[in-house]
């Protein structure tokens, strides 16, 4: 078990920020004095590059590399030099380092981030690149993939009260800190939450700082905005697989994240938006849809659930088993690994699915709507203004009628691009789609009606005129074509690559205003 954690100190912490950024200690500055070799290798737990890239450096920047990143012994005096307001003193204080002959060595790990350009530092517990052992069960874990993805996914609206449900060390409440008047950050770890508090301090923000387990903290409250990284690691119930806090939740299966799904809607305000991430399994003769469909049922809740990766039994337990810092081929590897397939048998799970999950409370009486789709291709960066704007169309073409969405003048997104496939010699495309360069990245083929109304949407005419004009060209009939036009309008609406001609005329009055 893990025994320390950084102290607040009114006084140092200030100190040490002020250090921190003097000495270039900051996103950019690690970025130009490693290069893209060493921070890639960094980020597949490899520091030799990096190693080689200070070794011979004597800035700040680096000495706080090899200390704070790299978990290297470093001589007393250059950390002196490279906190020169904090002092060693004031590091040892704080439980950041401690002195090892002449030598200080980093008891925490210490890495720049960043939220809108604004530079932030993380705090965290030592990985096993600075310690060489796997983790300890109570370990915190800093920045990482999956809280970079959800990062990127949340959407970001102004919002009055926010909830980081499983905050670990804290990185959603720093990204929630800039777009929220207050934030609430839970865990049951109360590690993670030593750390929270420190990277509070150590970030000038202020957070309402909870123990306790998931949403128990927030008993009776509602939100704007929710977000978290859930423990939904699917582990074994047996002895012979390590439990990690910041990953394991104590249940079985995915049941961590289904509960979730189904509780979270208690703490949303009319409009409220959850965003988080997830696994389920996928059983012999259902699909992930039936899972977590199941899940949605009666929440009352909107729901937008993309998978984003899938994996076999044996690669997720193959992941997983590595994650804790055990290598293949080891005893204690294989033990894990039969544990987690001897886990996933008794339940004839046949795929395990990744991806994000978005919950909205809606604010008028009406049929929640459900929309499960699988996303495995690159997607845009950050995803969160997708987000926000695809809940804005799906809860609008929710709320209107087919006769509604015929009314509407339809203008086609900027960065949707028409492709036409045609064989040599042929006079007529034998394919057409479109083509989404942002958000979701979508690729829509098209039919003879859908092509031919995608080739009007220029904010003319309403889909109900252009149908009908489609309709006489083709010689069809004309509720044919309406329907059709309707199934696509809404199909493709939801994601972005239209958008009504009446939304585009507001964002270019207010591009105006903004100039004047």
């Amino acid at each position: 078990m893990s025994t320390t954690t950084p102290r607040v100190d009114d006084a140092l912490v200030p100190a040490l920020r002020a250090d921190l950024l003097s000495a270039g200690f900051t996103v950019a500055g690690v970025s130009d004095l490693l290069g893209p070799m060493a921070l890639g290798a960094l980020d597949r737990e490899q520091s030799l590059p990096a190693q080689r890239v200070t070794a011979d450096d004597d800035s700040r920047c680096s000495t706080l590399i090899r200390l704070f990143t790299l978990g290297d012994p470093v001589d007393a005096r250059d950390v002196a030099t490279a906190l020169p307001t904090l002092g060693v003193d004031g590091a040892l204080a704080l439980g950041l380092v401690a002195a090892e002959g002449d030598a200080i060595v980093a008891l925490a790990d210490v890495r720049p981030y960043a939220t809108d350009g604004v530079d932030h530092w993380v705090a965290s517990d030592l990985a096993e690149l600075a310690t060489g052992r796997p983790l300890s069960p109570d370990h915190v874990l800093g920045i990482g993939g999956a809280s970079a993805t959800l990062a990127s996914w949340t959407p970001r609206p102004q919002v009055a009260r926010a909830l980081d449900v499983g905050t670990g060390c804290g990185i959603q409440a720093l990204h929630l800190a800039t777009h929220a008047d207050e934030v609430v950050v839970t865990d049951l770890s109360e590690r993670a939450l030593a750390y929270a508090a420190f990277n509070a301090a150590l970030n000038s923000v202020d957070w309402q700082i909870r123990g306790g387990s998931m949403l128990e903290p927030a008993a009776g409250e509602q939100f704007s905005l929710i977000v978290s990284n859930p423990p939904f690691v699917i582990t074994p119930r047996s002895g012979d697989v390590p439990l990690f806090e910041y990953r394991d939740g104590g249940a079985s299966g995915d049941a961590i994240v289904a509960d979730l799904v189904r509780s979270i809607g208690a703490h949303l305000e009319p409009g409220g938006i959850a965003q988080f991430l997830g696994n389920w399994e996928v059983r012999a003769g259902s699909t992930w849809q039936d899972q977590v469909g199941g899940w949605l049922v009666g929440t009352g809740l909107d729901a937008w659930v993309i998978q984003r990766e899938v994996q076999d039994p044996a690669e997720y337990a193959e992941t997983w088993a590595r994650d804790g810092g055990h290598h293949a081929g080891t005893a204690d590897f294989d033990r894990m690994y039969a544990a987690w397939l001897d886990d996933f048998a008794s339940r004839e799970v046949e795929a395990i699915g990744f991806g994000v999950i978005t919950l909205a409370r809606p604010m008028t009486d009406r049929q929640a709507f459900v929309d499960l789709v699988e996303v495995r291709h690159p997607v845009d960066a950050p995803m969160g203004p997708t987000i926000l704007a695809g809940l804005f169309a799906r809860t609008w073409l929710a709320e209107h009628s087919d006769d509604d969405v015929l009314d509407t003048t339809w203008v086609m997104a900027g960065d949707v691009h028409e492709e036409r496939h045609t064989l040599p010699g042929a006079a007529d495309p034998s394919r057409i789609r479109l083509h989404q360069g942002g958000g979701l990245r979508r690729t829509v083929d098209l039919t003879t009606v859908t092509a031919a109304y995608a080739s009007v949407c220029d904010g003319e005419l309403s889909a109900r005129v252009a149908a009908a004009a489609i309709a006489g060209v083709l010689g069809v009939e004309a509720e044919a074509v309406r329907e059709e036009v309707v199934a696509f309008v809404r199909d493709v609406a939801r994601d972005g690559l239209l958008v009504s001609a009446s939304s585009v005329a507001m964002t270019t009055d207010n591009a105006d205003t903004n100039r004047l």
